[in-house]
């Protein structure tokens, strides 16, 4: 799984239309994230820090809960931009964490033993065993 990572308002234009994931380094006001919506109609999830998003204001929220995007909030540890603009989630992630559904371990348990095992944020870790 690919996240692209964006890390100012000025990238939002230059994204790929089939875009799923977007992580946004940067605090978004709410007009780039109507931007972001707007050039890429497939969006599934808008992931940013903690710290931005106390700041997105509700009407933002309701916007893309209206949209079916889920905003999630998290970090994006250790990459680099100007190496790679997409942050990978590793496959054997993936695999573990389909793995353990199919041994039908119950979500919540899944959560806590991906939470403790990865550094991804716990948001992050909701939307992929939902997807």
């Amino acid at each position: 799984m690919k996240i692209r990572v964006v890390s100012s308002k000025d990238e939002i234009s230059t994204l790929d239309l089939d875009e799923q994931i977007v992580h946004l380094a940067f605090r978004p006001s709410s007009k780039d994230i109507f931007a972001l919506v707007n050039t890429c109609p497939g969006l599934k999830a808008l992931h940013i820090p903690s710290s931005y998003k106390k700041t997105v204001s509700k009407s933002i929220g309701m916007f893309l809960e209206m949209k079916q995007i889920q905003l999630m909030e998290g970090d994006v540890w250790g990459h680099r931009k100007d190496i790679n603009e997409y942050y990978e989630i590793k496959a054997s992630i993936m695999d573990r964490i389909s793995k353990l559904k199919t041994e039908g371990v119950p979500e919540n348990d899944i959560h806590k033993k991906m939470t403790e095992e990865t550094r991804l944020s716990p948001d992050l870790i909701s939307f992929i065993i939902k997807n």
